[in-house]
């Protein structure tokens, strides 16, 4: 009789998350815009925007590329984290800046 394979995929994606890359880069990640007060021109409820990684002189502030395509700094309550699919991450980040 053959043994039947798990059913069960092992998804690891971290398309979504800043993480650590085997050569000690970071990647961006990726926030959907939930309040935008003082920044009405650059940041737009419900959109998704690219997170860059922290350095230490974000102090706690996160890093966004936002309507201008500029990277500028917000306060994290502005944002939500979101982990998108492999495919959409690879879609998203072909797109030019």
């Amino acid at each position: 009789m053959k043994r039947m394979a798990s059913g069960r995929r092992s998804s690891r994606s971290n398309a979504g998350s800043i993480s650590r890359r085997a050569n000690g880069s970071r990647r961006a990640s990726y926030v959907i815009c939930v309040k935008n007060e003082g920044f009405p021109e650059s940041l737009q409820l419900r959109k998704v925007y690219r997170r860059l990684p922290e350095t230490a002189a974000d102090r706690g502030w996160w890093r966004i590329i936002d309507e201008e395509g500029e990277d500028y700094l917000y306060p994290p309550d502005y944002f939500i984290p979101v982990t998108l699919s492999p495919a959409v991450a690879r879609a998203v980040s072909a797109l030019p800046d």
